[in-house]
């Protein structure tokens, strides 16, 4: 491979990475075009710089971590399509997927409704050197199950007892636990999920959990309001993420993550790539044409 050729391949291989991202915001492209909000060019390049720029700094504390076998643990929380699962993604788009992963567990099954609440949550938490992202947590008792019923009063309440030692214990064992909540306007949902109802590629986001929630607006409120009355404490407390705009709270989310856990840039030894093994007795066997997956793309 020549050089020109080679500047060709890298060429694409940073263009591959760019489309990454913008298939990642072809939603907020095309909500700004219904909108008629077009000329935002210089807006959209300003958030994709800072996206970048915190995106490197995640990587950087993904290296302390490891380095120093962290343990932490980051709660997203908040209404349905409050953008929970698109900060998500741009925090863990970068990172090695066996320092950092997701935990979003379904609904419980027979087995685990007879556990003790928190237990199918422990199984989930880290070992040194990881971090978990819990797309909503044990706080679903807080919230979807107080108000859908899926739960009594006096389980309620015991969770509200429980918790505070729950995370106490977690902390003391070395956790690092950090509690965001996704905040977004009634209107805001509306528009959401709105757009979803109206878009094939996002349909499958809605589910009737997710409509029973749009009609119980007020008491997802009121169970969030008491959520947080009982359960910010000092040593771990939420942090409330104003999320109307997406880009924005995925920026400042990710900015204040990186304040919560103090990091140093990890050095690595420079990586020498070993010489190619040429053996001049192989020869290299011929494939079948059958065996190629076709080739579609034109």
């Amino acid at each position: 491979m020549d050089q020109s050729d080679l500047n060709y391949r890298i060429h694409q291989e940073i263009m591959d990475s760019l489309d990454e991202e913008l298939e990642l915001e072809i939603d907020d492209d095309r909500l700004g075009g219904a909108l008629g909000l077009e000329g935002q060019k210089a807006e959209r390049q300003k958030y994709f710089s800072e996206l970048l720029r915190l995106q490197g700094e995640l990587v950087k504390l993904q290296d302390w971590v490891s380095h120093k076998k962290l343990k932490v643990v980051v709660l997203f929380e908040g209404r349905d399509s409050a953008g929970k699962g698109g900060a998500i993604k741009r925090i863990t788009q970068r990172l090695n997927p066996r320092v950092c992963r997701v935990a979003a567990l379904p609904a419980p099954n027979e087995r685990e409704r007879t556990q003790w609440y928190f237990q199918r949550y422990i199984s989930h938490l880290p070992a040194g050197g990881e971090i978990v992202l819990f797309d909503r947590s044990w706080y679903n008792r807080a919230g979807v199950e107080k108000v859908m019923e899926f739960c009594n009063d006096e389980q309620y309440e015991e969770f509200f007892r429980d918790v505070p030692e729950f995370e106490n214990m977690l902390i003391r064992s070395g956790i690092i636990l950090v509690k965001y909540w996704f905040s977004i306007t009634d209107d805001e949902q509306h528009l959401r999920f709105m757009m979803r109802i109206n878009d094939p590629l996002k349909q499958w986001k809605l589910s009737p959990m997710d409509l029973e929630s749009r009609r119980n607006w007020e008491k997802y409120t009121k169970a969030k309001e008491y959520m947080l009355e009982k359960t910010s404490t000092q040593s771990s407390p939420w942090w409330i993420v104003a999320a109307n705009d997406k880009k924005r709270a995925r920026i400042n989310c990710i900015s204040h993550l990186l304040e919560q856990i103090p990091y140093e840039t990890v050095d690595h030894p420079m990586v020498d790539l070993p010489a190619r093994v040429h053996n001049p007795d192989y020869i290299r066997g011929p494939i079948p044409p059958e065996m190629y997956v076709p080739d579609v793309f034109s």
